[in-house]
């Protein structure tokens, strides 16, 4: 292991054709980075405060979900940080 990296012990998972748990959690995590760029960008152009409000409750409950998924693939060792 690089001495720059954070990370912890990665689980191997099975290789092949068919998708595995770190390929669904990495799909998952991409998506919802995206989501929240698109949520970002939406809350700057929101034409009043109800519908600012409405992405802004949306983009919080995506970045907690974020976390979540990303502190999952942590600490099975499947991203690590430099």
């Amino acid at each position: 292991m690089n001495n720059n990296q954070i990370s912890n012990q990665k689980i191997e998972v099975s290789k092949g054709f068919m998708l595995n748990d770190k390929d669904y959690l990495n799909c998952l995590l991409s998506s919802l980075k995206e989501m929240a760029k698109n949520y970002t960008t939406a809350m700057t152009e929101a034409s009043n405060d109800s519908l600012y409000n409405e992405f802004k409750n949306s983009f919080e409950k995506i970045i907690l979900l974020q976390r979540k998924v990303y502190e999952v693939m942590f600490r099975k060792g499947w991203y690590t940080l430099e």
